[in-house]
């Protein structure tokens, strides 16, 4: 498994590199197209069977991605984007009770497809905002590409470090209810992939050296942020009784099991960019 998820990711981080340096609205489609598989996923793991229903989610969310720019353009993403990084901390305390929602009724689906969205949107208006390099729509900023990628390299980063951090020396589990799998060993691994990636890529983003301890905060808050996505996805899991959202990447499971990180990682990251001047 572990060679299939380092073949996996040769093939697919040239092009996820190559994709981020396209025009913003490529780059929003893409994202778009790409969270949306995840939301498919999404709608199954939390009990939608009929495929019409599940479409019928998908395509409201489609609405809502398109609605946002149409009538509001750029700075609505960012009201959006912080509306995401509430959800989480909304999240985390869905995490400190794990049963909350386990139980297969009407109220249980509905808030949990709410919550799809409430990941999901705000992690598509960010990763935008993170690429354009503002809000305000008055320029492009040359370092916005950079930005996006960044924040997808630290995250992806985090989890593979984690991963093999986790498989080499974890013993002791850091929430068994939730994810029997993941580790403090893995969690400390992750926390120090991201903070090698943050403080390296810095000057790559024209961030100075006075402020690599806000890049090193930035980091550290994306990187929580990004274990939040992963629990509550893995709760999820565990509530529906999935191994994984899907199997549409070798080695890696669902699209989802890919993005639950980001999708939690990505408003954080475009917030507390903004709130540490970087």
């Amino acid at each position: 498994m572990s060679a299939q998820r380092i073949v996996t990711a040769v093939v697919l981080t040239p092009l996820v590199v190559a994709s981020m340096f396209l025009p913003t609205p490529y780059v929003a489609a893409i994202a778009a197209g790409l969270f949306l598989l995840g939301l498919w996923e999404w709608s199954q793991l939390v009990g939608i069977k009929g495929q019409l229903w599940r479409a019928l989610y998908v395509m409201v969310n489609i609405a809502l991605m398109t609605a946002l720019p149409w009538g509001h353009g750029l700075p609505l993403f960012g009201p959006v984007s912080l509306v995401g990084v509430v959800w989480w901390l909304f999240a985390l305390l869905w995490l400190l009770r794990p049963d909350f929602g386990r139980e297969a009724s009407g109220w249980s689906c509905a808030l949990k497809l709410v919550a799809g969205t409430l990941s999901t949107i705000p992690a598509w208006c960010a990763l935008v905002l993170l690429h354009y390099g503002n809000s305000d729509a008055t320029h492009v900023d040359a370092n916005g590409p950079r930005w996006a990628l960044f924040g997808l390299v630290m995250v992806w980063a985090a989890d593979s470090c984690a991963y093999f951090v986790g498989v080499r020396f974890g013993k002791r589990k850091l929430v068994p209810r939730i994810s029997p799998g993941k580790t403090w060993a893995g969690l400390w691994g992750g926390v120090a992939g991201a903070l090698a990636v943050g403080l390296a890529g810095a000057p790559l983003l024209g961030v100075k050296s006075e402020q690599m301890p806000s890049m090193a905060a930035l980091a550290l808050l994306t990187v929580t942020a990004s274990v939040i996505g992963d629990l509550f996805e893995s709760l999820m899991k565990r509530h529906s009784g999935f191994k994984d959202s899907g199997t549409l990447i070798p080695g890696h499971g669902g699209m989802l099991d890919r993005i639950d990180s980001l999708l939690a990682a990505l408003p954080v990251l475009w917030i507390a960019k903004g709130w540490l001047g970087l």
